[in-house]
């Protein structure tokens, strides 16, 4: 579930009732930053709710430092500065839980199948059923696909680029512990990354994170034909 942006939406909505206010005056005030955030948790109040296992706050998560920092950003219409991005990514690498018995590698073909599901976390499904990766929404997977996302890079001959045939180089060590990484928490990688944060947001488990690593990296897999 992507994580609303809370500040565009009230920026958006704050102009707009300036606007009707002030007419054609030009000169008023707009609010303050704590108007903006007061008016929007009183939006989110009366506009949205809780339903199955969808929940309010989990979907805004107004605490996570990061999301606020990148929706700021975001409105203002600039990169977060160095010194905060580093910051944030050096926060977010700390959550990465690594594999607990030390394989990086699943089974590809369970992977293929977390990849290409989009079931998970609405209001329809039962808690604690499987998520999907919903890979396919934003990345090419195979050279087979006629559809997919292009928000993200394609994923098409991910390992085999890469060279990881040999899992004892040290640039193949590399290669696995970042792909993991990546998909455990985006943001320890680019602050303000689009990609879900599969591991550390509990989207996914441990064992699918393993399966969807298996599926960019064994050279047997469709992504690396």
């Amino acid at each position: 579930m992507k994580h609303l942006k809370l500040t565009t939406l009230t920026a958006a909505l704050v102009l707009g009732a300036g606007a009707l206010a002030v007419g054609c005056a030009t000169t008023a005030p707009g609010p303050s930053a704590a108007q903006a955030d007061a008016l929007t948790q009183q939006i989110v109040k009366t506009s949205f709710h809780d339903k199955g296992i969808v929940k309010v706050a989990a979907a805004f998560d107004n605490g996570d430092e990061t999301i606020q920092a990148c929706n700021a950003a975001d409105v203002a219409g600039k990169p977060l500065a160095p010194e905060v991005a580093k910051r944030l990514e050096e926060a977010n690498l700390k959550t990465i839980k690594w594999p607990a018995n030390g394989q990086f590698l699943g089974d590809w073909k369970e992977g293929e199948k977390i990849a290409q599901s989009g079931r998970g976390m609405t209001w329809t499904d039962q808690a604690g059923a499987a998520n999907g990766g919903n890979c396919y929404n934003c990345h090419q997977i195979d050279k087979k696909e006629i559809s997919f996302g292009t928000i993200g890079p394609s994923l098409y001959n991910y390992g085999k680029l890469r060279g990881v045939a040999d899992p004892a180089s040290p640039a193949s060590k590399a290669v696995v512990e970042y792909t993991w990484g990546k998909i455990w928490n985006s943001k320890a990688y680019n602050a303000c990354s689009n990609m879900p944060r599969a591991g550390h947001k509990g989207i996914l488990t441990e064992d699918q994170v393993r399966h969807i690593v298996a599926l960019l990296l064994d050279p047997k897999s469709p992504v690396n034909q």
